[in-house]
């Protein structure tokens, strides 16, 4: 009972760093320490495996997608005047 529980805490703490763990965004680095429980967790449970599986697997997804369908110029162009009015409002 006590191993069920603690496999399921773990399992949480795992869940609320997976996709950081696959990101490596440097504002948002795991401690080493906690890619090393991280990883050790990964080795050990197949429900977490699966997850990065499938976090792996819709970012392969979104990479191909995204490489057949190129944004609109217009929308690229408008975004950016926008941005660049916030920026230029934020600064004022």
């Amino acid at each position: 009972m006590i191993a069920a529980i603690r496999t399921m805490l773990t399992c949480r703490w795992a869940a609320r760093r997976i996709q950081r763990y696959l990101d490596a965004d440097p504002v948002a680095l795991l401690a080493p320490a906690e890619v090393a429980r991280l990883e050790a967790h990964l080795a050990e449970c197949a429900r977490c495996t699966g997850r990065v599986r499938e976090y792996r697997a819709l970012a392969a997804a979104l990479h191909d997608w995204a490489d057949r369908h190129a944004p609109d110029p217009r929308t690229v162009d408008r975004v950016r005047d926008a941005a660049e009015r916030i920026i230029a409002t934020d600064s004022a």
